[in-house]
């Protein structure tokens, strides 16, 4: 139950993200490299006060430099840089495809190879919930670009090794707190040219700064926390519930209408992940 309970608030973190990256660049606040500097920016500070708080009353170090890795803090930085500029280049819908299914096969390829094996209802969940993530995603969709296509998949593979590398995490809060000043001083170079051209608001920055220090910070922290539980398949196939998820909190918050599209995508995402993760 505590696994089930901290895997829901994550996948509830994860969409926030989207949310709050949709409502700043969507309405054009701010621009998309400004957006993820403060993002990285604000969730390493976060983290880093976090900790340091956590451990005031310890002998232990507060700082966040001895933990987290510099293979952790690549895979989020390449995450963060090419997802950052195909949100650009192509559109929301096959690009949240293309980026969940690059994850799909980056994590579930590497469950298979370290021995993990799937039984039957598990893959007949993955179907139904890739199904659902189409449905959902391609209504309308144009051919995408080329560039863009590619650098989405590769924000998905970046995501998902980042993903599997938590799973050796033991301390969540310290490798996350590590991870996130190492991407941050890893992205430094390839977004701030690129800030430079764009534009900043005040409105902008109070998003990203909520992204970054809330809905990433706490959320990258639980992810942390529940990987080791998951295995890499069960890990992969929860994450298809976020763009559902997204789409539900956009109706509640955003004034977005609940289409008959996105009822059936939750149907067929939910129940296949629910397949996949019963016992029976």
């Amino acid at each position: 139950m505590r696994i089930a309970v901290l895997t829901s608030l994550t996948m509830v973190a994860f969409a926030s993200n989207s949310l709050l990256t949709r409502g700043a660049l969507g309405r054009g606040l701010i621009d998309a490299p400004s957006f993820t500097l403060i993002r990285l920016i604000t969730g390493a500070a976060m983290l880093a006060l976090l900790l340091r708080l956590r451990t005031a009353d310890t002998s232990g170090d507060p700082s966040s430099a001895s933990h987290g890795s510099w293979n952790s803090g690549f895979w989020l930085a390449g995450y963060a840089v090419a997802f950052t500029i195909a949100y650009t280049m192509i559109g929301a819908g096959v690009g949240a495809l293309l980026l969940f299914g690059a994850v799909q096969a980056t994590m579930i390829i590497a469950g298979l190879t370290s021995g993990e094996r799937p039984r039957v209802t598990d893959w007949i969940g993955l179907a139904l919930a890739m199904t659902g993530l189409s449905w959902l995603t391609l209504y309308g969709a144009n051919r995408p670009d080329g560039l863009g296509a590619f650098l989405m998949v590769l924000a998905g593979v970046c995501w998902g090794g980042y993903s599997l590398a938590g799973r050796r995490s033991r301390d969540p809060m310290a490798s996350t707190a590590g991870n996130f000043w190492r991407a941050a001083l890893l992205s430094f170079a390839a977004l701030v040219y690129a800030a430079a051209r764009g534009h900043l608001t005040p409105a902008g920055m109070v998003l990203a700064t909520v992204s970054g220090a809330v809905a990433s910070g706490v959320g990258y922290t639980l992810w942390y926390s529940v990987l080791p539980e998951l295995g890499a398949w069960r890990a992969a196939l929860v994450q298809l519930t976020v763009p559902v998820i997204t789409g539900l909190g956009a109706a509640l918050v955003l004034g977005e209408s609940i289409t008959t599209r996105l009822i059936v995508a939750a149907l067929l995402v939910g129940g296949g992940v629910g397949l996949s993760l019963s016992r029976k």
